[in-house]
């Protein structure tokens, strides 16, 4: 690893990217992103190693977490620059006050939606999401992909960035981890999925399917709306749909908990787990 970097100002050139980062996340812009906290740097580093298509550009640290992550660090090749700060000039450069004191710039190198569909196993299953624009949703939803072995995640150009901080964060790094594509309509997602023998189930409380009782397919994806409206009627009408069997006394479950449900039932059929 590098040797630490001391910054003393919060306007210092150098750490720029991370400059009011509540306001100005950098999902998106050039397929940069901004991972935080330790579990995340440590998927980071994990990503970078295994070239997944992820690498870290620039650290920035609270001068006193330094060496609680010193073995994280470790992993990162030495041109990866690792700045510190003292409390008040790291809250400075972020806008607001950073009680993990741990940030990291990382890249996203896309290799577009063919390669990454052609790249499946034989035996895949694929959750796709479609309008979820929660971001705690879309990372509980790679959470739960990356519980029950999802092979990837797929969502339509409606969904919001898995890679925006929060989500990021809340899926504890399996945004790292978990294969991913985001753009495209739903519907063209679907048609490719279908075209390379996958088992599209899409998911709805009015499904005709009980969760419980689809059939083992060696590939399957499993398809998730938003909530509140949940998946459009010409998704439904089009392909297969499930349903999770609940109480009346409620309309539907939230998008993440359906998702950790329904893939623990899809993967058990499929003897994942």
């Amino acid at each position: 690893m590098a040797a630490p970097i001391v910054i003393d100002s919060a306007n210092d050139p150098r750490i720029a990217e991370f400059r009011a980062i509540r306001e100005r996340d950098l999902t998106g812009r050039e397929n940069r992103f901004i991972a935080e906290g330790t579990v995340v740097l440590r998927m980071l580093a994990e990503a970078h190693a295994a070239r997944r298509g992820f690498s870290a550009e620039k650290i920035l640290l609270l001068r006193n977490r330094v060496d609680g992550v010193q073995s994280i660090l470790e992993r990162f090749p030495a041109s990866v620059p690792v700045y510190v700060a003292e409390a008040e000039v790291l809250d400075g450069v972020v806008g607001f006050h950073l009680h993990r004191g741990i940030l990291a710039l990382g890249k996203r190198e896309d290799r577009g939606e063919a390669a990454l569909l052609d790249a499946l196993p034989e035996r895949a299953l694929v959750l796709v999401g479609c309008g979820i624009s929660n971001h705690d949703n879309v990372g509980s939803m790679f959470r739960n992909a990356a519980a029950f072995r999802a092979d990837a995640v797929l969502l339509d150009k409606t969904c919001c960035d898995p890679l925006y901080r929060k989500a990021l964060r809340v899926s504890v790094g399996s945004v790292l981890s978990v294969p991913h594509r985001r753009g495209g309509k739903a519907l063209d997602l679907l048609l490719a999925l279908a075209q390379r023998g996958f088992t599209i189930w899409t998911l709805s409380p009015h499904g005709k399917t009980d969760i419980r009782a689809i059939p083992a397919a060696a590939r399957m994806a499993l398809v998730i709306g938003t909530e509140g409206e949940g998946l459009p009627e010409a998704l439904l009408a089009r392909f297969q749909s499930a349903r999770i069997p609940q109480s009346d006394e409620l309309d539907s479950l939230n998008a993440a908990t359906a998702t950790g449900i329904a893939l623990f039932s899809m993967a058990s059929t499929m003897g994942r787990i």
